[in-house]
């Protein structure tokens, strides 16, 4: 399956979790094992310079924990507050509808350790920014950031380079 079929399986929800946003459901792509397969493939594609892989919730768990067991490197989940057992990093940041935070173990990464950081969507960027900022509170670099879909209009990439010029942002499509 090409690459553009495999994305072509998310769907699109109106009004989802409040009026006004339109939701990316990836559910549809995880349940088509071809799709899901070739957007892993091409998620690999888009660096080789990380040691780990770490995962925004929710969905960014699925498709880092996926990339990780692909390419043999570990793989750290990135948690919404209070989810985690151990001693934590956190940041809060606003969403397109909202405001959250996500938190890491203390002890998640090595210092000097290269990531991957993984999302579905990089929308406004404020995600994305703290899962950054979580990674280097840890002592660990971002070697990069892969999303399945980028929503152009909202600014998130411009944000994103602007806080931080010296990562690489891959994403699979542009809508």
């Amino acid at each position: 399956m090409n690459l553009d079929k495999a994305l072509a399986t998310i769907r699109e929800i109106p009004d989802f979790p409040i009026a006004g946003v339109l939701f990316r459901d990836i559910t549809p792509l995880l349940s088509n094992p071809e799709a899901f397969a070739t957007v892993i493939s091409a998620l690999s594609e888009s660096s080789d310079n990380y040691q780990a892989v770490a995962g925004i919730e929710a969905r960014g768990f699925i498709l880092g924990a996926a990339l990780a067991h692909k390419k043999e490197v570990a793989f750290v989940p990135l948690r919404k507050g209070g989810k985690l057992p151990y001693a934590t990093h956190a940041r809060s940041y606003g969403l397109e509808y909202g405001e959250d935070v996500i938190e890491v173990h203390t002890d998640a990464f090595t210092p000097g350790q290269r990531v991957l950081l993984i999302d579905d969507v990089l929308a406004t960027g404020g995600t994305l920014a703290a899962g950054i900022e979580l990674i280097r509170d840890c002592g660990a670099e971002v070697s990069g950031v892969a999303v399945l879909l980028e929503i152009g209009a909202l600014g998130g990439r411009e944000k994103l380079l602007k806080e931080f010029p010296d990562i690489s942002i891959h994403a699979l499509s542009v809508i």
